[in-house]
Order: C-alpha cells, then sequence, then structure tokens
C-alpha cells in the first residue's frame, strides 16, 4: 500500500510540475487589436452622413437649430445653403460655417457645433436579429451583440470583424468583443467552424 501511495505522491507532483506548461501551450495567442480604441466624443470624430449636429449661432436664434448631415455629406443651414461636412471635425464644422457667415451675412460671428446623435452601426453575420441600430456612445462589440439578440449557436465569439470607414481610409480589423465600436462601423460575427 504505502508503494501505491508513494507512486501516487510522485504522478500528482509530476502532474502539478508539466500541467501549466501543457495548459500554456494550449491556449491561443490573443489577437491584437488593430487599431487603438477610439471615442465618439473625441475631437477628432469626423463626421458623415446620419450624424445630428446642433449648431448655435450666438444671437441668432433663426440660424441655429438641429440638422443632419445627408446622404451626401453635407448640411443644409439658413442662409449657408449646403455645407460639406463629411469629414469635417466638430472645430472644422464651426469654423467652415463662420468663414461661410462672416463675410456676406454676420460680423465676427460666434458659433458653438455638437454632435447630438451619432450615425447607426451595423451588424451581420451570426447574430439573432442582423440591421442597423442607434449607436450608443462607449459601446463594445458585446454591447452590439447584445443590441442585435445575441449570437446564434453557430457563432464564432472570440473576434468580430469590422469594417470601418469609407473609400480610401476604409480599414477592415479583427476585434476583441470588448473592442470599441464606433459609429458607421459595420460588425461582422462569422460563423465557427468545428
Amino acid at each position: 500500500m504505502t508503494t501505491h501511495a508513494s507512486t501516487h505522491r510522485l504522478l500528482l507532483a509530476l502532474l502539478s510540475l508539466v500541467l501549466p506548461f501543457l495548459l500554456a501551450a494550449q491556449v491561443p495567442a490573443a489577437e491584437p487589436e488593430a487599431a487603438p480604441p477610439v471615442r465618439a466624443e473625441d475631437p477628432g470624430y469626423r463626421l458623415a452622413a446620419g450624424d445630428k449636429v446642433r449648431i448655435t449661432v450666438y444671437g441668432h436664434e433663426d440660424l441655429s437649430g438641429e440638422f443632419e448631415v445627408d446622404g451626401g455629406g453635407r448640411l443644409s443651414l439658413p442662409l449657408v445653403r449646403d455645407l460639406d461636412a463629411a469629414g469635417l471635425t466638430v472645430p472644422e464644422l464651426q469654423d467652415a460655417i463662420i468663414a461661410k457667415l462672416q463675410p456676406d451675412y454676420l460680423k465676427f460671428p460666434q458659433v458653438s457645433a455638437e454632435v447630438l446623435s451619432y450615425r447607426p452601426f451595423y451588424i451581420i453575420g451570426e447574430v439573432q436579429s442582423p440591421g442597423s441600430y442607434p449607436y450608443v456612445n462607449g459601446m463594445t462589440v458585446i454591447n452590439a451583440v447584445a443590441m442585435a439578440g445575441g449570437y446564434t449557436y453557430r457563432a464564432k465569439k472570440k473576434s468580430a470583424r469590422v469594417v470601418r470607414g469609407a473609400g480610401e481610409e476604409q480599414r477592415k480589423l479583427e476585434l476583441p468583443p470588448d473592442a470599441t465600436v464606433m459609429p458607421g462601423d459595420v460588425i461582422e460575427i462569422r460563423e465557427r467552424f468545428f
């Protein structure tokens, strides 16, 4: 009996030494996030179709209001008419409005702009309800999946393919579930293979 007990203790000791190395070899390396996290309220956030902004021209209620960037990337403002807003940051938008108002309509206009609501994001693939959803500031991939009714039973849950930006600035990223989503992102939850 003592030989059996000592053999058992020896096997347990060996297992405790080897097990951490075996487990470490089985854990897949985490995929690096291809882009640093960005929040929509950052000063570098660029406007695009679907963003809704509040413009305030101080002392001129008739020129102030809430406006949406149209499909062509323009804002239709009183006096200014169509202003190309797509691709501008909020400070650049303020400067563009001032430049349009100052020479012909107002002397030294003071303009404030803020984003009221962001363009929607899109989620496709292995979720219960794929589609377009309103963006919520600071949301992550897993929050987006939850808004779409959760994963299907076939979903690959460890990462998502995200298309961010448009035109020449479009990037394809492989992001983990806790990565930040941006307005206008197209999130694809792929099917797992096994």
